[in-house]
């Protein structure tokens, strides 16, 4: 296994801490800190997009009869993961977890739980190898039957928006008519600061992300049936009743339904 590498801090850990997380290391926390004193708004975007990825689960779930997901890009595992959320309402959902990190790779485990009518499973691949994560998948999904393809927060550490939009191709290409498409990434265009603390971030020499103008991400979904209200910033997507007036965010998101 690759050696956990703590003297430099790592975008997955920081997220981490920033979503509340024990799963970081001091390097981490300091870059955390330094982010947040530039930028307190990260730590409401971190959680806005978690919060994002468990109501449009909730949707696929519910509302669209999904029970499989592809994620890839996991991540550490925090609250409300995405087996933890389509099992709570569908006992049989079927997860499969794609990341290629070697410290979310020790935390496997943690992922690897599943009622006993469902299942989960762990794929140590990259995003840059679609085809291998499908054949991987087939191993726990049918791939003949409807899946959720989930991108959280992964698709802007892909420098080139063109190649990250056919790595995004390629991995819809392997699932049927009546999948769908989850993505939100950090976006440019609704807040100066993040984007300045972002591009910041990006120069001290840590794993850079990218912030993408609305289109791009919306470029994503090319082909899709977009499931209202489209490619919003994601406290407006399907907000829960009865909550606060939700408010734009530089991070974008939709679900896309594949013809």
């Amino acid at each position: 296994m690759t050696e956990i590498d703590t003297s430099v801090p790592h975008s997955a850990r920081i997220w981490n801490y920033w979503l509340g997380g024990k799963d970081n290391y001091p390097v981490d926390e300091v870059a955390g800190d330094a982010y947040t004193a530039v930028f307190p708004g990260i730590v409401t975007i971190a959680r806005s997009s978690r919060a994002f990825l468990g109501r449009s689960i909730r949707y696929l779930v519910a509302e669209a009869g999904v029970r499989q997901f592809l994620d890839v890009g996991t991540g550490l595992p925090t609250v409300d993961n995405t087996h933890e959320v389509a099992q709570r309402l569908a006992p049989e959902s079927r997860i499969v977890y794609v990341d290629n990190d070697p410290l979310v790779l020790t935390h496997a485990r943690a992922l690897l739980t599943s009622t006993p009518e469902g299942a989960t499973a762990y794929e140590d691949l990259s995003l840059y190898e679609p085809e291998k994560i499908l054949r991987a998948a087939s191993r726990t999904l049918d791939l003949s039957r409807p899946t959720a393809l989930i991108l959280s927060g992964i698709l802007g550490h892909v420098a080139d928006h063109d190649r990250a939009r056919d790595l995004v191709r390629r991995l819809l290409a392997g699932l049927p008519s009546g999948s769908y498409l989850s993505v939100n990434d950090g976006s440019r265009g609704t807040d100066p600061t993040y984007e300045q603390a972002q591009d910041a971030y990006n120069e001290t020499g840590a794993v850079p992300y990218f912030l993408r103008p609305i289109d791009q991400i919306a470029a994503y979904f090319e082909g899709l049936d977009l499931v209202e209200p489209g490619v919003v910033s994601v406290p407006l997507w399907r907000p829960e009743p009865g909550g606060t007036e939700p408010r734009p965010i530089g991070q974008h998101g939709g679900l896309g339904r594949k013809p």
